[in-house]
């Protein structure tokens, strides 16, 4: 695997775009030799998620992927969810359907992601048997993703792998336009990051996720899914 040896604004800067495609390939490729059928691709349905799960059946047809979704995703979202499953089968999908109180979104927006999203996350990479997860993580897309690296062991035992840390979101945009990618139709009215419908929201704001959770504590923040253990064998609490 490629260390995290090199300073990733150097990267993010001094790569253009098609040396960046060639180094998020050879990331997905040392790691599928490395982990094989326990390497899986996180797809969450956004532009990211669908430009990585691209490159990795590049690297081979046989990268399985698990779709988390909840209650609360956009009807869009959920007609293009089944339209990616019935192309790719082997993409499967979790999902928390436990009761939880109304409107638990607003009152306590981390309890929320924590029930609907971190729980079925860790039941994924619990069932499927994951020794290595594929993210679509960006460290240009929020104030809160600047800190992450492209290989990561955050919980012990569990590589994380972020093969487009690096790139920038016109360049997602453009892998996404010269490999005739189909996209999430939400982006055609605007939005620029994709979540549940009741904490997402089209602004102008030059964050990308400034439209996430907006009027909470989170406003702009995450799920949790990339900053809670995965595992029982996280050396951190949740």
């Amino acid at each position: 695997m490629i260390k995290n040896t090199e300073d990733v604004a150097a990267l993010v800067s001094g790569l253009n775009y098609a040396q960046k495609v060639e180094r998020s390939l050879d990331l997905i490729s040392q790691a599928w030799k490395e982990y094989g059928d326990a390497l899986v691709v996180a797809n969450s349905l956004g532009k990211d998620s669908v430009a990585v799960w691209h490159l990795a059946k590049r690297v081979s047809p046989k990268i399985r992927g698990f779709i988390i979704t909840t209650r609360y995703k956009p009807a869009q979202t959920v007609q293009f969810m089944n339209e990616q499953v019935r192309q790719y089968p082997e993409l499967k999908v979790f999902k928390n359907d436990e009761p939880i109180e109304d409107g638990l979104y607003r009152t306590d927006p981390d309890k929320c992601c924590a029930i609907l999203k971190v729980e079925p996350i860790r039941r994924a990479i619990r069932e499927m048997n994951v020794s290595c997860w594929v993210t679509g993580l960006r460290c240009t897309e929020g104030r809160t993703r600047t800190d992450f690296k492209e290989i990561e062991e955050r919980d012990v035992g569990l590589i994380k792998l972020n093969p487009i840390l690096i790139w920038y979101e016109r360049e997602i945009w453009q892998y996404l336009a010269l490999n005739n990618v189909p996209v999430n139709p939400l982006y055609s009215d605007g939005y620029r990051s994709l979540g549940c419908e009741p904490c997402t929201r089209i602004t102008l704001d030059a964050d990308e996720r400034a439209g996430r959770w907006i009027g909470t504590s989170k406003c702009g923040g995450e799920c949790g899914i990339h900053t809670r253990p995965l595992t029982n064998k996280s050396s951190a609490g949740v």
